[in-house]
């Protein structure tokens, strides 16, 4: 037996039980999941520790209500994940999720997962099917079959907790799109704008690109091969493809759309009832090349009508050269506080603040990205509207708290899987219509793309390598 078939075999045990208790008496299943007494803490095993692995964890243990109990990374060590090792210095430290599992599994209740997008499916399905809660950093996976993989157990594992990161999701955005949509403030809404025009990683990159990067040292810290995860087709190792910069590649990331679209376009998606496209073509794809991201994108999203509300189309925006069409009486553009800048850390000067402009029948809506709040454009029209703006509710918990309270059973979350998945799904088909620079018909009661062979076979994407298929099933 290899060092990790015990783990698969306890994998492949526990979600067999799961099912048996599922079939026989709902209840046993029911009660697999832990939920922590009102005045405990939620025993929490990080997976992914340095760089947005390490913040996350940071937002959650300020809570309150979380005890770090374990602490994983596949580069155990690394520079990157030096601060949280010395601020957990006696918490358990393993570099493979699933040795975790085995050895720890009665101790955890829930799992922060904030690894690289390629990675985030295999991770969460095995946590649920143990019974763990789980928050998993945005996009929710990286294929369209993930994201309906995990939609599937999530229904499955009723009792588990599920919230995706997208932190903005439970701020001021959220309570006011809300309230305005309720209020009939925003209604009749037929196009949206969405817009990220900050420098990206891949910026400044040669996209007449003919293979992958040269194969470098890997770096004794790092478990290369279990890096892959589930992806059958190895790559040599290279620093570009870690500490974030995975986030270029199409076999890894999801780019501009996946990194900032849960941001961006996560509200309107959910409050106007948006589910999935009927089309998607990429109109603008500057720099297109087979392995990385284009330098600029247009994407346009159409969907259907839905009940009361006409049919909408969200166009996207990214690239510093792709600046959206800016109505009159837009007012200032410059940067938000509110609102984090791009994950390379770079501070500068913005031409446009990430964000949305929403335009509904009688009103139109600026907005910015994360919590940020939307305003009523031009501001004539904002002063006319002032007295009869609904009072939007203050948000009870941001979104870590949330999730920590719902697995104490105290809230129910914001950004779970339910919501959070389909909206990944858009994204992943956006992604889809970039890679191939091309216009995608999508059929989605069947959930298949109708006009291109290659494209519907990316739904599902390639073969899991061998001893990871466990995870593609529900």
């Amino acid at each position: 037996m290899n060092k990790y078939e015990y783990s698969r075999r306890a994998f492949l045990k526990q979600a067999m039980l799961a099912s048996a208790a599922a079939a026989v008496t709902p209840s046993i299943l029911s009660a697999m999941p832990k939920l922590a007494g009102p005045n405990e803490r939620v025993n929490l095993a990080c997976i992914g520790i340095g760089n947005r692995g390490a913040q996350i964890i940071g937002d959650l243990y300020a809570t309150g209500l979380a005890n770090i109990v374990a602490l994983c990374d596949v580069d155990m060590g690394a520079p990157h994940t030096v601060k949280i090792l010395e601020q957990f210095p006696d918490v358990p430290r393993f570099q493979d999720f699933r040795q975790m599992f085995d050895k720890m599994g009665n101790e955890i209740d829930a799992v922060s997962i904030g690894v690289p997008d390629h990675s985030h499916f295999p991770i969460t399905m095995h946590a649920m099917g143990l019974g763990k809660h789980v928050y998993v950093e945005k996009p929710l996976a990286r294929t369209f079959q993930e994201c309906e993989l995990l939609m599937q157990a999530a229904r499955k594992y009723k009792n588990v907790v599920t919230q995706m990161g997208n932190q903005g999701h439970s701020e001021a955005n959220y309570f006011q799109f809300k309230a305005w949509v309720d209020a009939g403030i925003i209604k009749d809404v037929t196009a949206i704008t969405a817009h990220m025009n900050s420098p990206r990683r891949w910026h400044g990159w040669d996209p007449n690109i003919k293979s992958f990067p040269p194969a470098e040292p890997i770096p004794d810290s790092l478990d290369w091969d279990l890096w892959h995860m589930a992806i059958a087709e190895q790559h040599n190792y290279n620093h570009d493809y870690i500490n974030g910069q995975w986030r270029c590649w199409y076999d890894f990331g999801m780019g501009a759309l996946g990194d900032w679209g849960a941001h961006i376009i996560d509200t309107a998606h959910e409050f106007l009832d948006l589910g999935l496209p009927y089309e998607v073509e990429c109109t603008k794809a500057t720099g297109h090349n087979d392995f990385f991201f284009p330098m600029s994108s247009t994407i346009v999203f159409r969907f259907p009508k839905r009940k009361r509300m006409p049919a909408l189309d969200i166009t996207w925006y990214d690239g510093l050269d792709n600046l959206p069409p800016i109505p009159e009486g837009y007012g200032v553009s410059g940067l938000d506080p509110n609102i984090p800048p791009p994950s390379t850390g770079d501070i500068e000067p913005v031409k446009l603040n990430p964000g949305k402009i929403i335009y509904g029948k009688d009103l139109t809506f600026k907005g910015g990205s994360h919590g940020s709040t939307l305003s009523i454009i031009p501001e004539e029209k904002a002063l006319d509207m002032a007295s009869r703006l609904p009072e939007v509710p203050v948000s009870p918990s941001n979104h870590f708290a949330n999730f920590l309270k719902a697995c104490k059973g105290e809230e129910k979350t914001r950004s779970r899987f339910e919501i959070s998945a389909p909206l990944s799904q858009v994204f992943s088909l956006g992604v889809m219509s970039q890679r191939l620079h091309t216009k995608l018909e999508f059929d989605r009661k069947k959930k298949i793309i109708t006009n291109n062979k290659i494209a519907n076979e990316l739904l599902v994407g390639p073969p899991p390598r061998k001893g990871w298929e466990q995870y593609y099933k529900v």
